[in-house]
């Protein structure tokens, strides 16, 4: 009688992954973190690409983000509610797996939530590196909330931002931002308005939460030579930047179908003239020009991004003996019989046989 091929699933929690981070440190992970996400853009002719495709709601959306090369395919549940704070529930939540495209088994499967809050911070400092003025020092962080702390630190670790210019509409946000990150060299300086965090700053940061088609940030903020990283707007009725902040920048996306629908440039009509960031990186295109130029980043999120993610996580958990097997996929003696397997003795033999151990499968590996 032919044995089961064993169908087994990598499992990484969301310990798993603040194992990963406390024991390699929050600077390695976002510098592996940015040249995984750099290498795969160097391949972005080699990926089947789409728009991710959303539900939404009157209160949030629920997306899922497909990529697939030749190897692997990936996609990745995430949501977006920002009421949900009030009942003491993350704003995101997310999963996603890596399968092999030969056969379709999902090998790895992933929390995303904190993987995705470092891809985000990293990719923003993966855009604003080609982007910003290499001089650049201090940074406004506009919206404190969840994902503040990612991005400070990745500006700090990556560009070598010294100073961040803090502002929220909850003050209490801000404090939480402070606490989390006193113990940095960063100078924090909290600020009473808008204006006054962006003015003097080499880079702006937006990274606000509401479904609204809100402009926080307008042309009479933007001085010369300014990086933009508009972060928050990122589906459609939610932008964060006024149409006239766009027309005096400099503009650069993750993928153009998908930021004309979601992004902040969902406001300006088809022929604005955009920059995919893959042509930067692959030097096609032009970044920053001159050191008075405005840049903006209109960041959406990107399925690429946690291809990536899920590669590095895969990886630094086979590097660290993290994780766990899970068993997703019937073993099947005879593939095409699948009611076998509710069958009462059937059921109790399955129950007593044991995977081998996570550990000894990555050594073997």
């Amino acid at each position: 009688m032919k044995l089961p091929q064993l169908v087994q699933t990598q499992f990484l929690s969301v310990q798993d992954v603040a194992t990963i981070i406390n024991k390699m440190g929050l600077k390695t992970v976002f510098m592996r973190m940015a040249d995984y996400i750099r290498a795969d853009y160097l391949r972005w002719h080699d990926f089947e690409k789409c728009a991710r495709v959303a539900n939404h709601s009157k209160d949030g959306v629920i997306e899922l983000m497909p990529i697939s090369d030749a190897k692997s395919y990936a996609f990745k549940y995430v949501n977006g509610h920002p009421k949900n704070t009030i009942n003491g529930l993350p704003c995101v939540m997310a999963f996603g797996v890596l399968a092999d495209v030969d056969t379709g088994i999902p090998e790895f499967l992933s929390e995303l939530t904190l993987s995705t809050a470092l891809r985000t911070a990293a990719m923003s400092a993966v855009a604003a590196q080609e982007l910003a003025r290499p001089d650049s020092k201090t940074m406004a962080l506009i919206g404190n909330g969840a994902q503040s702390e990612f991005q400070a630190l990745a500006f700090h670790y990556l560009l070598g931002i010294e100073e961040l210019r803090l502002f929220d509409t909850d003050p209490k946000a801000t404090e939480k931002l402070i606490a989390n990150l006193k113990s940095t060299a960063l100078r924090l300086t909290v600020c009473s308005s808008i204006a006054q965090a962006v003015h003097g700053a080499d880079i702006v940061t937006t990274v606000t939460a509401d479904k609204a088609n809100a402009a926080i940030l307008t042309a009479e903020h933007i001085e010369a030579g300014m990086h933009i990283n508009g972060v928050g707007g990122d589906c459609p009725g939610k932008t964060e930047l006024h149409s006239d902040v766009l027309h005096r920048s400099a503009v650069f996306v993750e993928y153009e179908p998908q930021t004309r629908i979601e992004g902040d440039l969902q406001h300006l009509p088809a022929d604005f003239e955009v920059t995919e960031l893959w042509q930067v990186l692959a030097r096609q295109a032009p970044g920053r020009r001159d050191a008075d130029q405005i840049t903006l980043f209109d960041s959406v999120g990107f399925a690429l991004q946690d291809y990536s993610a899920l590669r590095f996580m895969r990886d630094a958990a086979r590097e660290l003996g993290l994780g766990q097997v899970v068993s997703l996929i019937p073993e099947l003696v005879n593939p095409k019989d699948l009611f076998v397997l509710i069958h009462p003795e059937n059921h109790e033999a399955s129950k007593s046989r044991q995977h081998p151990d996570f550990c000894a499968i990555l050594a073997a590996a």
